[in-house]
């Protein structure tokens, strides 16, 4: 070999091609997969050879009542409770009663720069004085709900794995699902009410996030407490971690969750089937709130447990139980009469069909056969109007509403399903911003102004978080000349149009299903009902759009203020309770029944008002 030549293969670098990030990646994701290797379906069984013992309240003294929030009064402890207690010196010597200590919290959060920041700090309130940020939370809902709740409970999931800090649910992963009635009887408070699950497979609109929905659970429990006055130690959130398909998630370091793909659709099933029987073994008076499972399993487990077990699912009923309750009133202020409604929705998925059924039963209790009802709505997906000769295999639950009066043609957009169904309402459920255009909008209107002088039309963009809402309250007035009926999922501000020569505030609605989760839940447990009915839950809706006031009637509302939650709650539970006596699942004595069908609503709502928490420091 000459020299020149070896001097070429010296100068040549053997890895130029070899992409030496790719591997590195490669290997940063092998580190992270904990379970390879292993057989993937053996499940051992949890062997715990100790009860927790906890010290029972009227025995705790010192830091054993300061750390456990329960307990903990603050500043509200009185001399004789700081002596009886051993609290003497370990908190300042001043005394405070709630409004002072809710000043100092709201003060505190208004100095936060950003929502996750306040939504921290509140976090942290409650691990520390449950009955301070309950009072904190139900004094200023309208500020505080969208904190613990939408909009920003969104954030918060993206961001869960690193924002933990300490538990705060149950978190049961597939992995253990031999071991599940230890991990429930691990929970330290005893024999929860209501409880809140997810497996995180469609958390709002923001897709699979695995144990970061964790979120929605503890958030939505929050509001149960401060809506409708159910004891927090009665409450019980729980996410079932069966993996994700949530590539960001698979990559991150500090993900919390199962580090692998979801298993089949029948794996998961099963270990639904066994947290289902552990949950009704272990609490057998627990109601079981289903939260964000993707659409298909949502309509299955609903399906497969509703009769078996106290359960029921607040994306399909509780959200068409409460854009039912909106809906009503909205026809009222229309103008357009009932039998001339026509609906189209925008998103087929678990949310959006739930809703429609709902609005169905609607018309039927009104008079019309289910198919006339039926015929009231055209849902709209990706793909266009949902037809049964649209040649693509239909999701089971979209085939109640697929239309088969299309004549072979088919609508691919929504601009036009708008020309040929000429609608008089718009639910949009589709978790994409700015779907309801301005052309989209004006041909809403359009079409409901061909009907007649003074008809309005209903607009109900209902995806969360605000992010997600298929258009704003401002474009939704401007784009309607002011006449819009207009109903949001999570919040926006009311505001104000000045002209030369008048003003005119305009005022949002939001169709949260906060009115109506936390009433059905109470209805529920106080009732003692053996499952929750659809009867039950109609009732919700009518219960709801009953409950304004004629402040908020004559404003043009269509749901009451957020400041009045508790009041809807009560209503809405105390017909809940009503319906299911009439469907012959309240298992409570006769005798009360009969006491209140003497007494009438007074005395049901004495006996509610009674069994209700209502945080005092």
């Amino acid at each position: 070999m000459s020299i020149s030549s070896s001097r070429r293969i010296s100068a040549a670098n053997p890895m130029s091609s070899v992409d030496i990030a790719a591997i590195e990646e490669a290997m940063r994701m092998a580190n992270l997969d904990t379970l390879r290797g292993y057989n993937q379906n053996g499940y051992a069984e949890v062997k715990q050879f100790a009860t927790t013992e906890y010290i029972p309240q009227s025995q705790a003294l010192g830091y054993q009542v300061l750390n456990e929030p329960m307990w903990n009064k603050g500043l509200s402890f009185t001399p004789e409770q700081r002596i009886a207690k051993n609290l003497t010196g370990l908190i300042p010597h001043v005394m405070e009663d709630a409004e002072r200590q809710c000043e100092r919290a709201l003060k505190m959060i208004r100095t936060r720069q950003t929502n996750i920041d306040k939504y921290l700090y509140l976090s942290n309130l409650k691990a520390q004085n449950v009955d301070l940020f309950y009072r904190l939370l139900i004094d200023n809902a309208k500020e505080m709900m969208p904190l613990v709740y939408t909009p920003t409970i969104g954030d918060v999931c993206l961001q869960y794995s690193t924002l933990y800090t300490r538990p705060e649910a149950l978190y049961i992963s597939i992995k253990q699902r031999k071991s599940i009635r230890t991990i429930l009887k691990n929970w330290p408070y005893p024999n929860p009410e209501i409880c809140v699950v997810t497996d995180g497979s469609r958390i709002l609109g923001l897709g699979d996030l695995g144990v970061n929905g964790v979120g929605i659970p503890i958030g939505k429990l929050a509001l149960y407490t401060a809506a409708a006055g159910i004891h927090p130690e009665k409450t019980l959130p729980i996410v079932l971690d069966c993996g994700t398909a949530n590539e960001t998630n698979l990559k991150d370091p500090l993900y919390l969750g199962l580090r692998a793909k979801r298993p089949s659709v029948a794996e998961q099933q099963a270990f639904m089937d066994e947290f289902m029987e552990a949950a009704a073994e272990v609490y057998p008076d627990m109601v079981v709130q289903f939260e964000d499972f993707e659409s298909e399993k949502a309509f299955n487990y609903l399906d497969r447990y509703r009769n078996k077990y106290k359960c029921f699912n607040d994306d399909i009923q509780g959200t068409g139980a409460v854009v039912l309750g909106g809906y009503i009133g909205a026809v009222n202020l229309s103008g357009v009469p009932i039998e001339e409604q026509r609906l189209v929705f925008m998103g087929a998925g678990s949310a959006g069909v739930g809703v429609a059924k709902q609005l169905v039963e609607y018309y039927t209790k009104r008079g019309l056969s289910e198919q006339a009802a039926k015929d009231k709505f055209w849902l709209v997906d990706t793909k266009g109007l949902v037809t049964k000769d649209r040649g693509d295999k239909l999701a089971e639950h979209k085939k109640y509403f697929a239309r088969s009066d299309n004549n072979g043609h088919q609508f691919r957009t929504l601009e036009e399903v708008i020309e040929y169904v000429k609608p008089t309402a718009l639910v949009g459920l589709t978790a994409t911003h700015g779907v309801f255009t301005e052309s989209v909008v004006r041909a809403l209107k359009a079409s409901v102004d061909a009907g007649g002088l003074g008809r309005r039309p209903i607009l109900f963009p209902l995806s969360n978080p605000l992010t997600k809402a298929e258009c704003t309250f401002e474009q939704a007035v401007a784009w309607t000349d002011g006449t819009v009926i207009f109903a949001s999922g999570s919040p926006f501000s009311a505001f104000t149009v000045k002209t030369s020569d008048h003003t005119v505030t305009y005022y949002p609605n939001q169709g949260n299903n906060v009115y109506v989760f936390p009433g059905i839940g109470l209805g529920a447990i106080l009732a003692k009902a053996s499952r929750v009915t659809d009867n039950m839950i109609y009732t919700s809706a009518a219960a709801l759009a009953g409950s304004l006031n004629a402040e908020e009637i004559h404003k043009g509302l269509i749901y009451p203020r957020i400041e009045r939650v508790r009041d809807a709650s009560l209503i809405v539970a105390r017909e809940v309770m009503k319906a299911a006596r009439r469907d012959g699942v309240s298992q409570l004595p006769e005798e009360l029944w009969l006491e209140w069908e003497e007494w009438g609503d007074p005395a049901l709502d004495k006996y509610i008002k009674a069994r209700i928490y209502d945080p005092q420091l």
